[in-house]
């Protein structure tokens, strides 16, 4: 990899054949960390970044740094970030989804070690179709002023269509269903320092 600030992007194929010399860092939430990542992916997810950014910044300067999430979104965001901070980076593209539709391993946790948990995609549908079903039953039971909430519910998933984010991603990823143990994220960062 170069020192380009734009983040680079490797095909599955690519990632595989260099997964031996690779620092994997995985930027989903715990949950679905420990549903399938990439054999030796480190989990620090995208809300944790900037303070893995020593760790990170040091594993990049004793090799490249491949940064994944479900689709690429995420890592692609990630990437970008850390590139504004001067670390190179690349991105998985079409992230665990991708490498587990192109038929390679993706490495799950005994089940004592896992916390049992929703995708964050799946977490989305969810609140969204639970919040546009409270906002047309209390317009329909209560107040019909209630329905500008299936609107503003509307209204975010076209946003989160055309931007390639998604507001209620991040606010879901900073419940603490979805953020890392204090000891599991140190663990990651002694590791980074390490590689």
């Amino acid at each position: 990899m170069t020192s380009s600030p734009t983040p680079l992007a490797l095909a599955t194929d690519q990632a595989r054949t260099r997964l031996h010399e690779l620092t994997v860092i995985d930027v989903r939430t715990p949950a679905e960390y420990a549903s399938g990542h990439l054999p030796g992916a480190l989990n620090v997810p995208l809300g944790r970044i900037r303070r893995a950014l020593p760790e990170i910044r040091h594993a990049a300067g004793r090799g490249d740094v491949l940064v994944v999430c479900a689709s690429g979104a995420r890592s692609e965001s990630a990437c970008k970030l850390l590139a504004e901070q001067g670390v190179t980076t690349a991105t998985l593209v079409g992230g665990t989804g991708a490498w587990a539709a192109e038929g390679h391993d993706l490495h799950t946790p005994a089940a004592c070690d896992t916390r049992a948990g929703w995708s964050m995609e799946r977490q989305v549908r969810f609140t969204a179709g639970s919040l546009v079903l409270l906002g047309l039953l209390l317009g329909l039971l209560v107040h019909p002023a209630f329905q500008l909430l299936t609107v503003g519910i509307a209204g975010g998933l076209v946003f989160s269509a055309l931007t390639n984010t998604c507001g209620m991603a991040v606010v879901l990823g900073t419940l603490p269903h979805n953020r890392p143990r204090a000891a599991d994220l140190d663990a990651t960062l002694a590791a980074l320092r390490n590689r």
